[in-house]
């Protein structure tokens, strides 16, 4: 029998998860832990493996960077693919709320990142819109629009750079290019946030270049599910006190709840009804 593949990508959800809290995780444990086969298991650390997020082990995984994330250090970052299958619903609902926030006629950063790429699903109504981005999935999508229905695409910057492995341009091109601009507002994605650290990424060019757009924009939107919440990547690229807009969803922890309401200009929780 095929499995379901949202029961698969629910799965790896919580192995990667674990393997990111506990920094190791066995077959053994994860069986019992999620009530199925020893193959099932083993096929699911396969797709994780294959997309560089853990490290297949005798009888196990372990984390890539040998590090877990919600415990205050740093942890590393999977690929476009795999991260595109995690907190899907949450992802939608942050993008819908922090769509609202875009004028037509405005001029948009969208920065790299699964959460930034369903932003992008929902420019094609905002009449006039510019944007500018770094990233390769966003770009090819938003060059789409107007092809496939005849709707007005918005009109188009992608800066230069060197792809990572969640495909953002980043480095000495894409910082020059950026430098050069003026931008209304800027939509963020993030590795991780947490009240000592920030806004944070595993990769160091990429920190750069998000501080680069950062410093391009009037406003800063960061948008990130309620799972990013104590993760902490090696670089930071922002203070919570420069957002102005923190956009997650209402998964979030109280105390999350309590410390960003204090330090960001406006937290908006997008509603997810149960999904």
């Amino acid at each position: 029998m095929t499995e379901s593949a949202p029961l698969a990508a629910q799965r790896r959800e919580v192995i990667l998860d674990t393997v990111r809290r506990k920094g190791a995780v066995r077959v053994a444990a994860l069986v019992e832990q999620l009530g199925v086969s020893d193959m099932t298991i083993r096929r699911d650390l396969d797709v994780l493996a294959r997309a560089g997020s853990v490290e297949k082990v005798h009888g196990g995984a372990v984390s890539t960077s040998g590090t877990s994330g919600t415990s205050g250090t740093t942890c590393d970052e999977p690929g476009f693919e795999t991260k595109s299958t995690l907190k899907s619903a949450a992802k939608a609902a942050v993008a819908e709320a922090v769509t609202q926030l875009i004028q037509p006629g405005s001029v948009v950063a969208i920065s790299g990142g699964t959460t930034t790429y369903a932003v992008a699903h929902r420019l094609r109504d905002i009449a006039n819109l510019t944007v500018v981005t770094n990233s390769l999935p966003v770009a090819e999508l938003l060059r789409s629009f107007g092809t496939e229905d005849g709707s007005a695409a918005p009109t188009l910057l992608v800066t230069g750079g060197a792809p990572t492995k969640s495909a953002s341009l980043v480095g000495p091109l894409a910082d020059q290019a950026i430098r050069s601009l003026q931008v209304d507002l800027v939509i963020v994605g993030a590795h991780g946030v947490s009240e000592r650290a920030g806004v944070t990424t595993p990769n160091l060019a990429e920190a750069e270049t998000n501080r680069t757009l950062i410093s391009a924009a009037s406003r800063l939107a960061v948008v990130a599910d309620h799972s990013k919440w104590g993760v902490v990547g090696l670089s930071r690229f922002a203070d919570l006190s420069e957002i102005d807009y923190f956009v997650s969803d209402d998964g979030l922890a109280e105390q999350a709840r309590t410390v960003l309401g204090e330090q960001v200009g406006r937290l908006i929780l997008a509603e997810t009804q149960g999904t």
